[in-house]
């Protein structure tokens, strides 16, 4: 189902859970690219809030260098202290274009050993599994992230 019909939809929203207000105190999400998963621990962020609340997401992936990237129907600011580089394991919301990125090499502009992001992104989960595996993702493959459970 292409993107722009998703953003259109209605559905209830997912209220974040917080530690100390007797909820889970892990969220926990389950993303799918091709025939690869890997699961992610949500950060206590803004972005994570609104990701969390806008699942299930569907979309399509692209590619770039070592990475993977696809469109979703969030929308946020950038946060304070949004690094420009991308650690391998943490997940990244690219704020200018509304897109997750998932880096597990180097990307085009990269230089030396360090991994650049397009523009500097909003890290909101760190994965629980290999994102090395995403490799094997081709463009135009569908993606997923759904909530764990």
């Amino acid at each position: 189902m292409p993107t722009n019909i998703l953003r259109n939809r209605t559905t209830p929203a997912r209220k974040p859970q917080r530690e100390g207000a007797g909820l889970a105190k892990r969220r926990q999400v389950v993303i799918t690219a091709g025939r690869v998963t890997i699961r992610a621990e949500l950060r206590d962020t803004e972005t994570a809030d609104r990701i969390w609340q806008a699942l299930p997401i569907y979309s399509t992936a692209e590619t770039w260098g070592g990475s993977i990237h696809f469109e979703t129907p969030v929308e946020t600011g950038r946060e304070p202290g949004a690094p420009a580089t991308a650690d391998i394991g943490d997940l990244h919301f690219w704020t200018e274009d509304d897109r997750v990125i998932i880096v597990f090499g180097r990307t085009p502009i990269s230089r030396g050993l360090e991994r650049l992001l397009p523009k500097p992104c909003n890290v909101w989960a760190k994965a629980l599994d290999d994102v090395t595996r995403l490799k094997t993702v081709t463009p135009g493959e569908k993606v997923s992230i759904v909530a764990a459970g």
